[in-house]
């Protein structure tokens, strides 16, 4: 399969994942009335649910996948580890700290809870990037990002602990669990400048990544910028996952998952690993929503939970395969 049947085939899919969502519902919709309320010419009610509810409701689920999916990709290029995810860097978990420390002082908006996981995440890439142009190492680039994803832990831990209502626990846990319930356009429109720049930044490092997979040595030779790839991708991943976090909370396991579905299409280059994995990625999430609102559950599940239930069966069984072949 080629790069471009297979890009075509995963926009296909995105595509058809995006209607079916604002398809499915408490209440199924027939096309027509969808496609009715997406000109603006159906019910008003239907436009309401298509406009304000499904669909966006779809794009952040998208967005999100996008984001966690070219990212897992890129770091898992940079650092040749196929574990690396967002999360590895710790730049998912001060994200999570940023809005969780909102939420817990009571001044919780979608504005400031998207702001303040923004900046958790950009405080994280400053780190890592400065640590990126000063050391030569992979291995110090992966502890620093396992340090600040301890600390931010402990404390998301420790705010935990300290909820002082049952209300505002509900609302951190929520947080951690992640979900794209009651996400706007707004949201969306906030978070995008962020993902566009991330995504920019992977686009520029691609084929300096390619040339990584035949080691730094060589990479070197062939006149790759080390720092500066490394720069590329820690900054890219940072303002990418900023941007996920801020609109869904924390969601592991696509970061993983999805390069490592796509990479055989690719010939295992991890530069052209980086499209189709975040398409992927928004394809499995915005799959994982649809179950989430259709599973009859007292309350509806997060979309973490749902991402992790599907990830790590698919992740077990990746792990085995290569075992298997290795």
């Amino acid at each position: 399969m080629t790069d471009a049947r297979l890009v075509v085939g995963l926009v296909v899919a995105a595509v058809g994942a995006v209607v079916a969502a604002c398809l499915i519902g408490s209440t199924p919709l027939p096309m027509g009335r969808v496609f009715a309320a997406l000109t603006g010419a159906g019910a008003p009610g239907d436009v309401i649910v298509i406009w304000e509810i499904r669909l966006p409701r779809a794009l952040a689920a998208f967005t999100v996948g996008v984001a966690l999916g070219a990212s897992g990709a890129a770091l898992q290029g940079l650092l040749r580890n196929p574990l690396a995810e967002p999360g590895v860097l710790g730049v998912s978990a001060c994200a999570a700290l940023g809005a969780t420390l909102v939420l817990f002082y009571g001044a919780a908006t979608g504005l400031t809870v998207a702001l303040a996981a923004m900046t958790g995440a950009l405080a994280a890439t400053a780190l890592l990037a400065i640590a990126a142009v000063r050391t030569s190492s992979v291995v110090t680039l992966i502890l620093i990002g396992v340090g600040l994803s301890s600390f931010a832990g402990a404390v998301m831990a420790l705010l935990l602990n300290l909820a002082p209502n049952p209300f505002s626990l509900a609302d951190l846990m929520n947080w951690t669990l992640g979900s794209v319930a009651n996400r706007s356009v707004n949201d969306l429109a906030l978070a995008a400048p962020f993902l566009a720049g991330g995504l920019l930044c992977f686009a520029v490092a691609a084929r300096s990544l390619s040339a990584l997979a035949l080691g730094e040595e060589t990479a070197f030779g062939l006149g790759v910028d080390l720092r500066r790839t490394r720069l590329l991708v820690v900054a890219g991943a940072g303002l990418a996952t900023g941007a996920a976090v801020s609109i869904a909370g924390a969601i592991g396991f696509v970061g993983i998952v999805a390069p490592h579905l796509v990479r055989p299409f690719v010939g295992h280059d991890p530069g052209r690993t980086l499209l189709p994995a975040s398409l992927l990625g928004g394809v499995i999430l915005v799959l994982g929503d649809i179950g989430v609102r259709l599973i009859p559950t007292p309350s509806e599940l997060r979309l973490g939970v749902m991402a992790a239930l599907i990830g790590a069966p698919i992740f077990v069984w990746i792990a085995a395969m290569r075992g298997r072949r290795s």
